[in-house]
């Protein structure tokens, strides 16, 4: 319904499978028949597309975004002869960038994993609405990008100040928190998504939540160490 419904996982997923190039056509800019102006959120999310595709060794051309009205049949059609030229010229997606298939779809798996964080940390630029394609380039930048992933945060449950009262657990998008009734909750690093969920939830009495930047979280504790004894229990 509106080029704003595309996601940067849609894109990513795209490429994951084995396309060559993403192209999206969206309505003219200022011309939103819903009014939601999702085409400058759409043109945001392919700029940073670019830069991300640029980040893990991929040709930025193989993604691309155009703006017409359903009256221009002969633009869309231009256009899109155009960018099937332009992959072609580029071949299959990794070939010429040099990088072997099973590298690509690790890249491509680990950047995926991280889209809700890159959203997160880059939802104020994605929400600007640029009318000057010159100043385009310039939203995000490659240094920007290296802080990004220079960046990415871990959430570590401290094993002294979890309770086990399964708050993350339960919002957890991913399910990524081994819990239980009376088992101090551990992160799996492997499924987290790094959307910092479980440190907005966990109670403030509690604070057992910790955001760890360009640090590898402590190890989980034993199994035998998770249970947790109420001193009413106790007695």
């Amino acid at each position: 319904m509106c080029s704003g419904r595309v996601d940067l996982a849609f894109i990513l997923h795209a490429f994951s499978i084995g396309m060559d190039g993403v192209y999206i056509a969206g309505c003219r800019l200022d011309e939103c028949k819903y009014i939601t102006h999702g085409n400058y959120y759409a043109l945001n999310i392919v700029l940073l597309g670019k830069r991300l595709l640029e980040y893990i060794g991929l040709d930025s051309n193989r993604l691309r975004i155009e703006f017409m009205s359903s009256a221009e049949a002969f633009r869309f059609v231009e256009t899109i002869n155009d960018f099937i030229h332009t992959i072609r010229e580029r071949g299959p997606i990794g070939e010429k960038e040099g990088v072997k298939q099973e590298e690509l779809r690790i890249r491509l798996s680990e950047l995926a994993k991280l889209v809700p964080y890159i959203k997160i940390a880059t939802r104020k630029k994605l929400s600007v609405r640029l009318k000057d394609p010159q100043e385009w380039e310039k939203l995000f930048t490659p240094e920007e990008i290296e802080t990004l992933f220079r960046e990415v945060p871990s959430y570590y449950i401290d094993p002294t100040k979890c309770q086990a009262c399964m708050t993350c657990a339960r919002r957890c998008p991913v399910d990524a928190i081994l819990s239980g009734k009376n088992l101090i909750h551990i992160i799996d690093q492997e499924k987290c998504i790094k959307c910092g969920t479980c440190l907005e939830v966990c109670p403030p009495r509690f604070s057992a939540v910790t955001k760890l930047i360009g640090e590898t979280p402590p190890p989980p504790i034993p199994e035998e160490k998770r249970v947790i004894t109420r001193k009413g229990k106790e007695d």
